[in-house]
């Protein structure tokens, strides 16, 4: 991780959760980490904590509601300001809504593509651009997914969710391949986890020739 010190990662839906594990991880680990939710007041606790810690690195909340396109366009260019850009871009922000595929009502339907494919695949292509335009060619962007982007269960509220999650799936593979057809070494990772933190600090310590492009990790109890 030493080579990361001091770079800019944008962690979205940092408030909670997985998103705040990852967070608080690379600012331990010297990052300058943006940190982007609806609600920013338990990132700004998550901040004071970092700082309380003596962590090398800093954590910045921006408040970003992540189905509005502007609001994340705003967000990249405040990035841009406060620190030239983006070095790292980690997707976490996801959200399930329980609604059947024959009876689910529509307006949950395209939240969550809003979020999990729409504003993800938004965020892709603006940290890919920022990256693009400062010559930043060891640059990386994570998509945090989960199982029902791999598996389809036998559970009905969480069909659609799934089909959003193998999307995801999906268009990380689609940006590998066009960030080799771009001649670039701005690397793309799918995973699927529920301790994420040290995996993104593996997949990012990982030598610049090793693509790492999918990690699925499992419950050491878990049957499927």
């Amino acid at each position: 991780m030493e080579r990361w010190k001091g770079r800019v990662a944008l962690v979205t839906g940092a408030s909670m959760g997985i998103g705040a594990a990852i967070a608080r991880e690379l600012v331990q680990h010297g990052m300058k980490v943006v940190g982007c939710a609806r609600s920013v007041d338990k990132i700004e606790k998550l901040a004071a904590e970092c700082e309380s810690a003596g962590y090398a690195g800093t954590l910045v909340p921006y408040k970003c509601d992540l189905t509005s396109e502007e609001e994340i366009l705003s967000m990249f260019s405040a990035i841009k300001t406060l620190h030239q850009g983006v070095d790292v871009c980690i997707n976490n922000a996801g959200l399930a809504h329980p609604e059947p595929l024959l009876s689910g009502r529509t307006e949950f339907w395209r939240n969550m593509i809003d979020v999990n494919v729409i504003a993800m695949s938004i965020c892709t292509r603006e940290a890919y651009q920022s990256m693009k335009e400062r010559n930043i060619d060891d640059g990386h962007i994570i998509n945090i997914n989960c199982l029902s982007g791999h598996q389809v269960f036998p559970v009905t509220a969480t069909h659609f969710y799934a089909a959003t999650k193998f999307a995801v799936t999906a268009l990380t593979e689609g940006l590998r391949q066009e960030l080799r057809e771009a001649k670039t070494h701005i690397r793309a990772t799918c995973l699927k986890a529920e301790d994420l933190a040290s995996a993104v600090v593996y997949i990012l310590s990982s030598p610049l020739h090793v693509q790492i492009g999918d990690i699925q990790m499992r419950p050491t109890e878990q049957r499927t």
